[in-house]
């Protein structure tokens, strides 16, 4: 029934117990999630995970925030992109919340970066899974000089202002809300969620992190994507299953993934 549309399964605190996860999401009725690459060293791992199980898929990119790790090229995601259920190029983006002693016109090398994942995109014609964090100004601009809008997307664990939310939708993007959205300091971005369409909203876990209350706090997992879906279901005054159903929907939608029987 329910949808984790991003979450981390390959990290090791995860990977190490994916059994009983596994049992937690039946239980939950979580039945489909999307594994989430943020290194080209992870991706056989993560690839694994969609090989092995036919109710995960697999991502290909490279997270902003690694450094010291492989470069990705374009030729480089279009070939991971080809394998068999990969849906998506990323987690890719922008991210300068940990800026240090850098400027933000040191993370010239992110930009290009997130540059190529974009161009690799719209190569393959599969979606962008976007991360932005204290750098949605450069993230849209991004996006309008290398073409985005026409393979489009999801913001995933969206927490950024009710202009931008509009901004990512005049973009034709989806927006993904997190457990975030039910912590007690998040009442913006519950009044962003609330008024973002349905139909343009996916859900997710951010798996192991961002576990939504009540377990705030505490390793997540896809099995507590439900938790996101009451709270957005509460915000739009719908129900737990309408936002499910609807989620889902979305889900196949953006990453071309055919409709369960």
């Amino acid at each position: 029934m329910f949808v984790d549309s991003h979450c981390h399964l390959s990290f090791p605190e995860l990977r190490e117990h994916l059994p009983a996860i596994r049992a937690a999401m039946a239980e939950a009725r979580v039945d489909r999630a999307l594994c989430i690459c943020t290194t080209l060293e992870e991706f056989d791992e993560v690839h694994a995970l969609a090989r092995e199980h036919d109710n995960f898929w697999a991502t290909a990119g490279v997270h902003p925030d690694n450094e010291g790790v492989r470069e990705p090229t374009v030729d480089d995601l279009i070939a991971l992109a080809a394998r068999p259920k990969v849906v998506a190029l990323g987690e890719t983006g922008l991210d300068y919340y940990r800026l240090g002693t850098r400027t933000v016109a040191d993370m010239a090398w992110q930009r290009e970066r997130f540059r190529v994942h974009i161009r690799a995109a719209r190569a393959t014609g599969k979606p962008l899974v976007i991360h932005t964090r204290s750098a949605a100004e450069d993230t849209l601009r991004l996006i309008d000089e290398e073409g985005a809008a026409e393979v489009g997307g999801v913001f995933h664990c969206f927490t950024e202002t009710r202009d931008v939310a509009r901004a990512v939708l005049e973009r034709g993007f989806y927006l993904s809300f997190s457990g975030i959205l039910t912590f007690k300091n998040a009442a913006e971005l519950r009044e962003v969620a609330a008024e973002v369409p349905l139909e343009r909203c996916l859900i997710e876990t951010d798996s192991p992190y961002l576990a939504p209350v009540p377990h705030r706090g505490k390793q997540n997992n896809p099995s507590y994507v439900p938790y996101v879906a009451a709270e957005l279901a509460r915000l739009k005054g719908l129900s737990v299953e309408t936002v499910a159903q609807a989620t889902r929907r979305n889900f196949e939608r953006l990453f071309g993934i055919p409709a369960a029987d």
